[in-house]
């Protein structure tokens, strides 16, 4: 059996684990219905169950280690999640050490987004650069930053929360405390609450509005309209502020890429020197779902040396 890691993607409603060697080739996988508000022994449980059933099946001396994909802030040194809207029942927990306890092995800790950035970057469309920014967009807006082929994660493991990036000044207020961040103005949620605000229909979801567009609504092609031009200026500041050769999109909203691309991109030239007049890539990322356990299964391989030097 050759080396492999397993990467766990870990949310409120469901986990996925699988068994991946160094080649990429998923050797196999586990999923399992979790309920956060069963609680925090219920949690732990599901994924000791997920990562003993695959170590069984792959094979206990060939483990290069467990990677755990969690979305919300964390303390990488203390190996924690400080805050998880989806997972309050880990929060303020050494969720590592406890798995590491359980198991004996080593496990690497990191936010979601992160790994499925260190995902596409290994396996998807990042393979060809070392140096890449991931936006997901979803319910929210996470994102993760690759620089030298590992996870940029600040001096605390907070690097990398893009969807709080102010993109209006004086814009709608967010749960983070500031104004006008990007997850507030080009998220699912900012779409099916612009439809609202523009009474396009009760209760809308993001796809409704989209296929609202699809057919011809002057309002609701609007609506891609001004969230494509909130994701330019977000990415105008990363490619003046990284100059990376590449920067990825995902997630659910990516479905409706040919309404806000057009007015994404033009905003970006328009505010971008090096945007403009270099082969920056802004591309649509390819791994879907299926990021995070790549990245999450990397973490043992790429992150570990460096995270175990500082937190030992």
């Amino acid at each position: 059996m050759p080396e492999y890691a397993i990467g766990l993607d870990l949310g409120g409603t469901n986990l996925r684990a699988a068994a991946i060697d160094r080649a990429g080739h998923i050797l196999d996988r586990r999923s399992a219905a979790t309920d956060s508000t069963a609680g925090r022994e219920a949690m732990l449980g599901h994924m000791a169950n997920a990562i003993t059933e695959l170590r069984e099946s792959c094979g206990r001396g060939d483990l290069a280690g467990i990677g755990i994909g969690v979305p919300g802030f964390i303390l990488l040194k203390q190996g924690i999640i400080r805050n998880s809207n989806n997972l309050v029942c880990l929060e303020d927990f050494p969720i590592r050490d406890e798995i590491e306890r359980r198991l004996s092995a080593r496990v690497i800790l990191e936010n979601d987004a992160n790994a499925a950035a260190l995902g596409e970057k290994w396996m998807g469309a990042g393979r060809d650069v070392e140096d890449l920014v991931l936006l997901t967009l979803g319910t929210g807006i996470g994102g993760g930053i690759i620089s030298g082929g590992k996870v940029l994660q600040g001096y605390l493991g907070m690097a990398g929360e893009l969807g709080h990036v102010t993109v209006v000044p004086n814009g709608n207020p967010c749960g983070c405390g500031n104004q006008g961040c990007l997850e507030k103005h080009a998220s699912a949620t900012a779409v099916t609450a612009m439809a609202n605000l523009l009474r396009l229909g009760e209760n809308l979801t993001a796809r409704q509005v989209y296929d609202l567009a699809l057919s011809g609504n002057e309002k609701a092609s609007r609506i891609f309209i001004a969230m494509g031009q909130a994701l330019g200026v977000a990415l105008a500041t990363l490619v003046n502020t990284f100059n990376f050769p590449l920067y990825l999109l995902s997630g659910g909203v990516l479905a409706a890429w040919d309404l806000f691309a057009p007015p994404m991109l033009d905003e970006v030239r328009r505010r971008s020197f090096t945007f403009r007049t270099t082969a920056t890539r802004i591309e649509k990322a390819t791994l879907g779902n299926e990021a995070g356990l790549f990245g999450a299964a990397c973490l043992p391989w790429v992150e570990a040396p460096a995270q175990r030097a500082v937190t030992e």
